[in-house]
């Protein structure tokens, strides 16, 4: 005789379960990013990530505008070098927190500024369902707002996140100085946001 297991459910099991299968939807998006070079993939996986790493940036001491720049940069090594990335060997937001760790360390190298005795680093919380819904309708609406961007700011957002090319290889390309470009692609981030809000 069978006996009905009536008691309740854990919770801790539960959270697990759920960061597992967010840990698992981010790995099958970048396996799209590095096997199919998708732009949907790489859109939703930008508008998670690039928030969390500019805040743990400026959590360890960058100025805002560093932060923004090097996220941006994390990001875009995301989309060159996605065949680099092994889930064997790491979860997606460690591979990436760790790409940002370096890149501030590079950045207090090239500024003869100090290291830090400790830069701490880690990727925020799993978003709950909500939050997930919640991301799913930005990337659509990121896909709507990259469109109406007008054809010079598009063209450098989609050099600068899809095209394989740094700001310096941007500048070389269009003959544009370096500042020009950070400009150009900070005021259309600007409008992006705005255009999302």
């Amino acid at each position: 005789m069978t006996t009905k297991d009536d008691s309740p459910p854990n919770p801790d099991a539960q959270s697990e379960g759920k960061k597992a299968g967010e840990a698992a939807k981010w790995v099958a998006l970048m396996i799209r990013v590095r096997d199919h070079r998708d732009r949907t993939a790489f859109a939703a996986l930008f508008g998670h990530f690039a928030p969390r790493i500019k805040g743990f940036l400026v959590r360890s001491g960058a100025d805002v505008s560093t932060a923004e720049e090097c996220a941006q940069d994390v990001m875009t090594t995301l989309w060159r070098k996605a065949d680099q990335f092994d889930p064997a060997r790491a979860s997606l937001s460690t591979w990436l927190f760790t790409i940002a760790r370096n890149r501030r360390i590079d950045l207090l190298r090239r500024e003869n500024r100090p290291e830090p005795q400790e830069l701490p680093w880690g990727p925020e919380p799993e978003p709950d369902q909500a939050e997930v819904i919640s991301l799913q309708q930005e990337t659509r609406q990121l896909g709507k707002a990259i469109a109406t961007l007008p054809p010079a700011q598009r063209d450098l957002i989609e050099k600068a996140y899809f095209g394989e090319l740094t700001q310096s290889e941007i500048s070389r390309i269009t003959g544009l100085p370096l500042g020009t470009i950070k400009s150009r692609l900070r005021l259309a981030l600007d409008r992006l946001r705005h255009t999302m809000k």
